[in-house]
């Protein structure tokens, strides 16, 4: 029964709190409202966790509780794994990552200058949080309604295009003072299976020399420019990455790049400085995982050994152990759908991928959805599986 006045408690206290927020017109610049939306979701957190303590406890779950201690166990003695990357592709694979271990690091690109993150950068001085928040949702341990939550958007109003989790690191970046540490509370409120760090705290901008000379500027711009890019640079150019995201890179046991756009997920944390010094040195196993599609202007005619080799470049060494590209048949619809926006599936070169050193993991990796994306299982597996490999043939080599 405690349990029941402990939830009710909660849930008057969430209503009331919406009162209080959205009673009167939304102020999105306000520290004060967005400080309540931060409220707000600390008590339906709060919730969430009464519920899972007083399921986990009850009796008839006992096994339950015995074979989720066992699973975290496991996880916990998983192999260490760093994830760069940026956008939605990034997202995916971490939530197909989680059921291995729970040693995982994903580093993500903040140059998005796009959307709500975008809006929120511009207004409020702060970071993107919109990559981060999928990020974090993606290695989280919590209930479908309380993600639905966090990537609930606004359709109206001042709030209109506004994700509520952004806003909520947006408040706890005001609370705090720190967006580090406020992804590092959000975190925590989700039970996350890993942690999420930005590749820098550093405000910077993502701009492109395309071969005429052109130069264009932020990252919504580089994805839908239609030259071709030769060079990538930040600005300002000499930006430090987090003391945390290079420990990561030389304790990794594996170094997952991708899926995510080249030039705009991708390469943006290779320019931050340390992270390609640190990528030509560790020992880990680097996996680099191609978009399923070319992305129209951006890496239109680019073949997967296009991918590595740009790659390789912005790293300053051939670092790639293997690729990852899906071999399953696309249904002929969706193919032609894609191929009205030039939008095309990405070819092998498997004969320069070889010159490049880098070997080639095949299979089907599609979620078989109405969108052309990868599965986050398939995924998954498929790159746990060479990572197994290789562990058990190294641990043989020192035997």
């Amino acid at each position: 029964m405690w349990g029941r006045e402990i939830i009710g408690f909660a849930e008057r206290q969430v209503l009331y709190s919406l009162r209080l927020v959205f009673g009167s017109p939304a102020s999105l610049y306000g520290g004060l409202s967005l400080m309540s939306i931060g409220l707000l979701l600390l008590l339906v957190a709060a919730r969430s966790i009464i519920v899972t303590i007083l399921h986990t406890l009850a009796p008839r779950h006992e096994n339950s509780l015995i074979n989720v201690l066992f699973e975290r166990r496991l996880l916990q003695s998983g192999p260490r794994l760093v994830a760069i990357g940026g956008g939605t592709g990034l997202s995916v694979l971490l939530r197909g990552l989680k059921h291995y271990t729970s040693n995982i690091t994903a580093v993500v690109t903040v140059t998005d200058d796009g959307g709500s993150s975008g809006r929120l950068r511009s207004d409020l001085g702060m970071l993107p949080p919109g990559d981060i928040r999928n990020c974090v949702l993606a290695l989280a341990d919590t209930e479908p309604l309380l993600e639905k939550l966090f990537q609930y958007r606004f359709a109206v109003g001042e709030l209109e295009g506004h994700s509520f989790g952004n806003l909520l690191i947006a408040a706890m970046t005001s609370i705090t003072g720190d967006f580090q540490l406020a992804i590092k509370e959000f975190s925590k409120v989700l039970a996350v299976k890993g942690r999420v760090l930005p590749v820098t705290t550093t405000s910077v901008r993502l701009a492109a020399v395309l071969e005429d000379g052109t130069k264009v500027f932020g990252e919504t711009n580089v994805g839908k420019c239609k030259g071709r890019i030769a060079d990538m640079v930040l600005e300002p150019e000499s930006v430090a990455a987090l003391p945390e995201v290079l420990q990561a890179i030389r304790e990794a046991d594996a170094i997952i790049l991708g899926p995510g756009s080249l030039y705009t997920s991708v390469v943006p944390n290779l320019l931050v400085k340390g992270v390609s010094e640190a990528l030509q040195n560790t020992k880990a196993t680097i996996i680099y995982v191609s978009n399923l599609m070319t992305q129209p202007g951006e890496t239109t005619g680019l073949s997967a050994a296009d991918h590595v080799e740009t790659v390789h470049r912005f790293i300053g060494k051939k670092v790639i152990d293997y690729v990852v590209l899906n071999s399953a048949p696309i249904k002929e619809d969706l193919a032609a759908k894609y191929s009205e926006t030039d939008s095309l599936p990405v070819t092998t070169d498997g004969a320069r991928l070889q010159l490049l050193g880098a070997r080639l993991l095949t299979g089907d990796m599609l979620d078989g959805g109405g969108l052309l994306r990868h599965d986050p299982h398939k995924l998954a597996r498929r790159i746990m599986r060479v990572i197994i490999d290789r562990t058990l043939i190294t641990a043989r080599r020192k035997r």
